[in-house]
């Protein structure tokens, strides 16, 4: 018996080496124990689960998915899910920008249409691409504008308002392009959507930027701060002297700016400027926050989760083609995956 039972006057359970804690193998190190107590803790907690949804989710799919078929993980296909990624991770990145104000944005692919119209009137014009690419930024930051003042001096809800901005870009769009699309020739535009290093397009490097200037802007800056602290609570943020609605109007116009870049991303893949919305890029947008763990109530959230939870839906959309799947099944599929981290948000602390 050792000294230490002796002074306690208990023996160790039968079985139960001297100096190990009962129910622990004898010669397990305390560190191994303590990591174990840890790792078993994190694993418990939905918490953990709710953040790592997107991260989780995608190594599960590629898991399946080059189970189900080899050529998954091959580089030509990683290629195109990366290049197909590039402009939801662009437009998952300005609606991040939003929901971490506690807002949302539905005109966001209405925004990137209405910018790439812009950039095929330049082009049919006979202006320069730098300058076509100009006026689709700027198309963009322009409905972003009008969002941001209607919602943070208008005072008016976010849903409504970028409903309604949502139908007029969409109009503006057609009426524009008269309703019929216009084709891009150009070579820098070719390169930007097939050039690239390896498997790495040149888009997938403009999303990437794109992603990491986001993330020093919020996490390293005094802006980013006050936009967090806007999305927090509103009334604590007014007290401390921050301009809410001034955040309101600057994310907005952030996240049309970003439509509007991803307007040039989507001629460019194309090749040609279409005046029809393409909503699916909208739903995508947001399932991509709210599987990147983005509190849709404001005050909390990353870049790296938007940027996977974009990944995460483009891998299931390439995979269930690769796999014969109807694309009418795909939207079903995302609705799924969506509504699961949803569930998951509850757990979040």
């Amino acid at each position: 018996m050792s000294a230490d039972q002796e002074v306690s006057g208990t023996a160790p359970p039968p079985g139960t080496a001297p100096g190990t804690a009962p129910g622990t193998a004898p010669g397990t190190a305390p560190g191994t124990r303590a990591t174990a107590a840890v790792l078993g803790g994190v694993l418990r907690d939905g918490g953990f689960w709710a953040d790592w949804a997107a991260a989780v989710g995608l190594v599960v799919l590629v898991v399946i998915f080059q189970a189900a078929n080899p050529t998954f993980l091959s580089s030509g296909n990683i290629r195109s899910m990366l290049v197909a990624s590039a402009i939801l991770v662009v437009l998952s990145v300005g609606q991040t920008f939003v929901v971490l104000t506690g807002g949302i944005d539905l005109s966001v692919a209405s925004s990137m249409t209405f910018g790439a119209v812009l950039f095929g009137f330049g082009i049919s014009s006979g202006w320069g691409v730098v300058t076509c690419g100009v006026l689709a930024v700027l198309g963009g930051a322009l409905v972003g504008v009008v969002n941001g003042v209607l919602v943070g001096n208008g005072r008016i809800t976010d849903f409504v308002v970028t409903l309604g901005s949502l139908s007029a870009a969409s109009g503006l769009a057609l009426v524009i392009a008269d309703g019929k699309p216009v084709t891009v020739v150009n070579v820098a535009l070719l390169r930007l959507s097939t050039g690239g290093i390896g498997i790495i397009g040149w888009s997938v490097v403009v999303a990437a930027v794109v992603a990491v200037l986001a993330h020093l802007v919020l996490f390293r800056t005094r802006w980013g701060t006050h936009v967090f602290a806007a999305g927090g609570s509103a009334e604590a943020a007014t007290a401390t002297g921050i301009s809410v609605p001034a955040i309101k109007i600057a994310v907005y116009t952030v996240c049309g700016v970003l439509a509007g870049l991803a307007a040039i991303l989507l001629v460019a893949r194309v090749g040609a400027a279409e005046p029809a919305a393409n909503t699916s890029f909208l739903l995508n947008s947001v399932a991509a926050v709210v599987l990147g763990g983005v509190s849709l109530v404001g005050g909390r959230g990353s870049v790296l989760g938007p940027v996977l939870g974009a990944l995460l839906l483009t891998a299931l959309s390439n995979g269930l083609t690769l796999l014969g799947v109807s694309p009418f099944y795909q939207p079903v599929a995302v609705g799924t995956v969506v509504v699961l981290a949803a569930l998951l948000t509850r757990f979040r602390r």
